[in-house]
Parts: structure tokens; C-alpha cells; sequence
């Protein structure tokens, strides 16, 4: 519903966004803009009464009040009505200032720490809104322009608690999140140095050998000549060749290991002369090429575009070239005003690696709301601390009240700061539970991230991480279409799903990570004297399983979690389900899998797969039930069955159940128990077009963790006294979980900290 007056415009877009506009003249715009791309909602039921030269509008939801004048605090306002969220009588005048949970920011560049971060949608105090005035404007062909009046233009979010309502309505205004190739999701390989074709292939081959995967390889700014006198070393199109002689060989051969590549680019100092495509490129803009002189950058100028992607990319991409790193650095100055560069490079750049029905794929940086239309964003250059590491959880997270899901960081820091090997298994562990893991460096020869450049321990753990990651891939291209189809981020912050509960807000670095699993990361040193580190973390109401170690929690409270370097807490509540792939290939579908699920509840997972990377793929869902009153789990399948193996194995672990008997399809099966995890392992197979497979398992409960057992094993491993031990383990044998054991324990445990490492294991889940 548009409600017009003279020199204001009130669009109701849904019952809780409205558009609100006031314009000197009259004039309206109703263009697409950078931010506003669908205005176009189901009409909600509004009622209006005129008042002078005002009005009221009341929706289910909000209650405007306006007098007709130029918007001001005396004569705008709306009051949010609570039906049931409890913001009855909640009231947003014009100007006023909204503390909203946060955004996200352009770039972490030099980040040592936390930074400011810009607004989101999402306000605990019940609103929120987004500025509009000075954006360009979009035509159906995608051309832009600057505003001609200048205007007024907000939109006001009145979803109370309502986070996912609210960014679900952000994604209809803005567009939704494109979904992402199914490569984007394995691990990158990157890092600013000066390879050559030898030595990155062999650097490539060095991470087979080790039994690393990986799917995206980057090369940094040296593939191109840097030294010239023409343009800044940073601005490039020619292929050095002293360094690749011949670049398709290279490329065909990064394809030939599964690999797709991206080039780095800083476009801002344009076509230098001694670019292979400057004279072709002169004769398209009208310069004469026998001048010598650099063809400014103008993205403003459809002509300079046009030669820009015909002459110098697409013929990189015939090369092999899969898609693009911009790297833009120059700030937001162009000679259109309310234009920023960036949002222009990354909308053209996108809208060009669209080509040919393929999925699009940019890497480049945050550009404002409506950014999350052109992924994967590039966080930039932070100092390699502890306070960074800290900061990028719930950074990441915050990014999702400004609908930007897909953050890319450089994983281990890039530059600067301390060389320490905890700290860079920290971060990867991190990385690993990060929308995109891509392993960067500055050009340094000790901040490089190989696994094997550290120490054996940490070339160890490392490893086994990236290799998680892959398995992880199944459960994250799924959450990616969730993410497209339902405005659902992979990372989002814990309240989210707990909106009314104080606590959700109080742990920024906890975070949902898809549908099924809260990780709780680690961003602080290990205690010397104990060789584990802690984070303080809240486990909402009901039972939590810890997704590596079966441990079982109860929930409602705030616990210390405590970890070795070699583990961080991921947490699955119960009936979770989770896929595991069993191929390290990021390209294909495998054809073996993983299963874990957990007991407590029933619960359901759609596992999303298609080609992974056509813009209009067909698509095969598999539906995966667990029933936990009748005992049992189904597989069953539908939608392009052809793209699914022939026959696929499914190995089931069944984690905090009880030991049980297990039949699959009425027989019983080959089982084999777990004690440390409580965990059922079995087999099950689905055959391309075939019946569902079920397996049934009826006498199963939730298992009782065996908490001394847990503890007895911490305490062996841990740096503190070994008397001090002995006697902690003498009093838990005498006292069980007693309600005297944790006085005992205060008073023996003389080692800081120790009492809440202990605590963890023997108390985690209540009797």
C-alpha cells in the first residue's frame, strides 16, 4: 500500500517495513537502488485515517503518526504494538538514535583488535533503520545514475525479537544471497609471494602428498608484471612470464588437481603501455596507442567497461582463469556522485562472471548494504594477535544483521604481530567453522601458513583440520542453499534462536553454524600449568553433545569449557543430525558418507546436492529423519536422482546413545560400540533410484556420561603437580558426583583453574 501527499510518499511494505520518503517538489523515485532492488510485497492489511495534513496508519504491527510537514521528531513517529513480543508502546521518533547488534565494516585492513562496525537491521530494542537518500539508482538493464532531486528515502524494520523474520524481508527489499559454487566451500590456498609456475605447482603437489585438501588456488598480485613505467606495480593484466611461461599450461594444469584459481586485481591505476592488450585497448576508447599513456581507470564509462571485460579479462578466462580477486583499496571517490567504486566493481564483476548460466563468484570487499548480492567478501589485512583472532567470531556473526553471510578472512592473520604456533591452530580451528577458509599471508618469509612450516604437532592438527573441513562440505553447501532460498546465514549469533534470553546476548563469540551445531571458539591462550585452554561459554536450555568427544552437557547455564590444542568445542543439541563427506573432493558428490546424530529428540535434515555450479542446476534432496520415540532413521531421496553416485555408503555414528542392537531393513546388523563416545557405529546403502534405507534401533536412550572416567583421562594429561592430582582423584573415587565433591575440590586444588577444568567433565551433564 502507497500512501502519497504533496510532498511525502508512505509505502507499506509489510506490517512491520515501511518505506518512508519526503521530497521538496514531489518527486519520487521508484528506480531499484544500490540497497532497495524489489519493493513488490504481498499488500498487508493497513487501516489510514486522515488527520489535517497529516495522517495515522495502523498495521498488526506498528502504529505511524505523521503531520504532513518535512519529517521531524515532533511530527514522525512510530510505535511498535508487541502483539506478544513485549515492545507495546515502543516508539521510534525521526532522528533518533538507534543502537542496533551491529553489522559489518569494509575491511579489517590493519585491524589489531576490535573495530567499529557500521548498523544492522537487527535491534534488540525492537527497530532499526536503513538510509537510503543518496544511493544511485539501477533501471531494469542495470544502468545507473545519480538521483536528480534530492530526497528523503528510509526504510524502518519494526520486527521486535522477530531477527529472522525481519532479515528474511531485508533479503525480499535487497535480493537474495546468490548461491555459492559447491568449490568455494573447500579450503583456499593463498599467499603473497612471488611464485613461479614450477613452484606452485610443486607446492600444490607437496599438499597432496600430505593428504591435505584443497579446492580454490589463488595467486596474488606477482602473476602479472609489477615492474613498469607506466602504472603502480599493483595494477596488472600481462602474465609475468619470466615467472609463468605459459600461463594455460598452469592453469590446466591447477585444473587437472580438482583446483579452481582466481587472479589478484587492483584495477585503480589503469592500462599501462606495456599491458599485451593496451593498443587493442586504446583503439576501443578512443586514445591514440602511439602516446604511450596509462588509460585512467573510468568504471563510470560504459565504453572503458566494456573493453575492460572483452580485452583484458574474458581473454584470461579462455586461459582458465575461474574468477576474480578485486582487491580494491582506493576509498569510495568517484566522479558520480553517491557512486562508490567498489559496489560498482563488484556489481559489474559479478554480473559479468554470470556468463554462460554459470553460478557467479567474485572475491572483494564489503561495499555497503546489498553487498551480500556479489560474494565472497575479503576481510582484508589484520595484524596476526590473540585480540584479532578474538574479534573475528563474533564479527563474522554480526555480519549477518546486515545480511552479509559470506565473510572470507585471512585465516592466521596476515601480517605483523607474533609467530606462534598455538595461536595459528587457533585461528584455523576457527577458519574451519568460518563461512570460507582460505589460508593468506603478507610476502614475509615467516608468516607463511604450510602446515609442515611449523611444528610437528602443529603440522599434526593443522592437517586433520583442513581435512575436516572437506568432510564438512556436504553440511555446508546445504546450509548455502539455505541461505539463498530461505535468507537463513551459515554463521548467525546466538539470539537468533534465543531472542528473549539475556544470556544469548552476552557471549558475541558464540555462534549457530548451520542448522545443527553452536561453536564455542577458542580465542585465548593455553593455562601452562594446566596444557588446556578455556572458553566461557552458554549452553541454552536442553541436552548438548560435543560433535568429537561425545561429551554430554546439560543445558540453562553458563559453563568453562576447556580444550587441548587439538579440539574446540562444537556442540550438536539432541536430535541434530550432521553429514560428514568421506571424499576429499570439493568437485564431485561422494559417494560415501558420514552420519552423525544425536539422541533426545526427533529430528529431520534435508541434504542439499546439484552440479555445483550451473545458475539453474537440477537438484536431488535427501531427507534424513530420525524418529526418537519409534527408534529409528530414514534416508530416502528425491529430485535429479541422476546426479547421485550409483550407490552410496552411509556410515552411521550414533553419539550419547546407549548401547542397543541395530536392524537395517528388518536384519539385524553388523554394529560395533564406542564406549568413549557412547557411540552405536553401523552401515547403511542407498541405491541410485532405490527404497528408502531405515535403520531402527529401539532400545536406545541417551546415554549417562561417565564423568570421573572423563575426568581421571584429563587429569593424566594435565601440567599441574602430580600429588595435587593424586588427591583430586582419591577425593572424586570417595565422593562420586556427590554434592560435597565440588567443596572438596575448592579446597585441594591449588592450581588456577584447575576446579573448573574438573568441573567440566564431572558436572557436564546434570544426574
Amino acid at each position: 500500500m502507497i500512501i502519497t501527499g504533496r510532498n511525502y510518499r508512505i509505502s507499506v511494505l509489510t506490517s512491520r517495513l515501511l518505506r518512508l520518503e519526503y521530497q521538496e517538489d514531489g518527486v519520487f523515485e521508484d528506480r531499484g537502488t544500490v540497497l532497495a532492488r524489489c519493493r513488490s510485497f504481498p499488500e498487508p492489511e493497513v487501516r489510514q485515517k486522515q488527520t489535517g495534513e497529516g495522517l495515522e496508519l495502523d498495521t498488526e504491527y506498528l502504529h505511524l503518526v505523521y503531520d504532513g510537514k518535512p519529517f521531524s521528531p515532533a511530527g514522525l513517529s512510530i510505535t511498535l504494538k508487541g502483539n506478544g513480543g513485549g515492545f507495546f508502546g515502543q516508539m521510534w521518533r525521526f532522528g533518533d538514535e538507534i543502537r542496533t547488534l551491529g553489522g559489518t565494516a569494509r575491511t579489517l585492513d590493519g585491524a589489531d583488535g576490535e573495530i567499529p562496525v557500521g548498523p544492522g537491521v537487527i535491534s534488540r530494542g525492537g527497530f532499526a533503520v536503513l538510509e537510503d537518500s543518496r544511493s544511485v539508482l539501477l533501471d531494469e538493464e542495470g544502468h545507473f545514475s545519480p538521483r536528480s532531486c534530492p530526497e528523503t528515502d528510509l526504510y524502518f524494520f519494526g520486527y521486535g525479537h522477530d531477527y529472522a523474520d525481519c532479515l528474511r524481508d531485508f533479503y525480499l527489499l535487497t535480493g537474495r544471497v546468490p548461491m555459492l559454487p559447491r568449490f568455494a566451500l573447500g579450503n583456499w590456498w593463498s599467499r603473497y609471494h612471488v611464485y613461479t609456475e614450477e613452484s606452485y605447482l610443486r607446492l600444490m603437489d607437496r599438499f597432496d602428498r600430505a593428504g591435505i585438501p584443497l579446492s580454490v588456488a589463488v595467486i596474488d598480485m606477482d602473476w602479472h608484471i609489477t615492474e613498469n613505467p607506466y602504472t603502480s606495480g599493483w595494477t596488472g593484466y600481462t602474465w609475468n612470464r619470466d615467472l609463468f611461461p605459459d600461463p594455460a599450461r598452469f592453469l590446466a594444469a591447477l585444473h587437472a588437481r580438482g583446483l579452481k584459481t582466481t587472479l589478484n586485481l587492483h584495477p585503480a591505476s589503469g592500462i599501462g603501455a606495456h599491458e599485451e592488450a593496451y593498443s587493442a585497448f586504446c583503439e576501443a576508447v578512443g586514445q591514440d596507442p602511439s602516446e604511450k599513456l596509462t588509460v585512467d581507470f573510468r568504471p563510470t564509462d560504459p565504453k572503458f567497461m566494456k573493453a575492460y571485460f572483452e580485452l583484458l579479462h574474458h581473454p584470461l578466462e579462455e586461459q582458465g582463469v575461474d574468477f576474480w580477486w578485486i582487491d580494491w583499496q582506493q576509498g569510495g571517490f568517484c566522479d558520480m556522485k553517491g557512486l562508490d567504486p567498489l559496489w560498482l566493481l563488484n556489481e559489474l564483476h559479478y554480473r559479468d562472471s554470470e556468463r554462460g548460466g554459470k553460478r557467479g563468484l567474485i572475491f572483494s570487499r564489503y561495499a555497503g548494504p546489498g553487498s551480500h548480492r556479489y560474494p565472497v567478501g575479503f576481510s582484508g589485512d589484520t595484524v596476526t594477535t590473540w585480540a584479532s583472532l578474538a574479534f573475528q567470531p563474533r564479527f563474522t556473526a554480526m555480519a549477518s544483521n546486515i545480511g552479509y553471510p559470506w565473510w572470507s578472512h585471512d585465516i592466521g592473520g596476515h601480517m605483523g604481530g607474533i609467530r606462534s604456533d598455538e595461536l595459528t591452530v587457533r585461528w584455523l580451528q576457527l577458519g574451519v567453522f568460518s563461512p570460507i577458509l582460505r589460508l593468506h599471508s603478507t610476502k614475509s618469509d615467516f608468516m607463511s601458513k604450510e602446515p609442515w612450516a611449523f611444528g610437528p604437532e602443529t603440522e599434526r592438527i593443522m592437517t586433520e583440520w583442513l581435512r575436516f573441513r572437506h568432510r564438512l562440505i556436504p553440511y555446508l553447501y546445504s546450509a548455502a542453499e539455505r541461505t539463498h532460498r530461505l535468507g537463513e546465514p551459515l554463521v548467525r549469533p546466538l539470539y537468533y534462536a534465543w531472542p528473549e534470553e539475556d544470556s544469548a546476548y552476552r557471549v558475541p563469540n558464540q555462534y549457530l553454524f548451520g542448522e545443527s551445531l553452536l561453536v564455542c571458539p577458542i580465542t585465548e591462550p593455553r593455562r601452562p600449568e594446566l596444557g588446556l585452554a578455556r572458553t566461557e561459554a552458554w549452553l541454552p536450555a536442553g541436552r548438548w553433545f560435543d560433535i568429537f568427544t561425545g561429551q554430554i552437557y546439560t543445558g540453562d547455564r553458563y559453563i568453562d569449557l576447556w580444550r587441548d590444542l587439538a579440539e574446540i568445542p562444537v556442540l550438536a543439541r539432541e536430535g541434530a543430525i550432521l553429514p560428514l563427506s568421506d571424499d576429499p573432493r570439493a568437485d564431485r558428490l561422494p559417494e560415501a558418507l558420514t552420519l552423525r546424530i544425536f539422541p533426545g529428540a526427533s529430528g529431520s535434515y534435508v541434504l542439499y546436492e546439484d552440479d555445483g555450479e550451473s545458475q539453474n542446476s537440477p537438484a536431488v534432496r535427501t531427507h534424513i529423519s530420525l524418529d526418537w520415540e519409534a527408534g529409528t532413521l530414514r534416508i530416502e531421496s528425491e529430485g535429479a536422482l541422476e546426479l547421485l553416485p550409483e550407490k552410496r555408503i552411509w556410515q552411521v555414528e550414533a553419539i550419547g546413545f546407549t548401547e542397543a542392537e541395530v536392524t537395517v531393513g528388518g536384519v539385524p546388523a553388523e554394529a560395533v560400540w564406542d564406549p568413549e563416545r557412547n557411540a552405536i557405529c553401523f552401515r547403511l546403502e542407498t541405491l541410485r533410484g532405490g527404497p528408502a534405507a531405515e535403520a531402527s534401533f529401539p532400545g536406545a536412550d541417551v546415554a549417562r556420561d561417565n564423568g570421573p572416567e572423563r575426568t581421571r583421562r584429563r587429569l593424566q594429561r594435565l601440567q599441574s603437580p602430580n600429588d595435587e592430582k593424586g588427591a583430586v582423584w582419591q577425593a572424586i573415587s570417595s565422593h562420586g558426583r556427590s554434592a560435597s565433591l565440588l567443596g572438596t575440590l575448592e579446597h585441594l586444588c591449588k592450581t588456577p583453574g584447575l576446579v573448573s577444568c574438573l568441573s567440566e567433565t564431572l558436572f557436564g551433564q546434570d544426574e
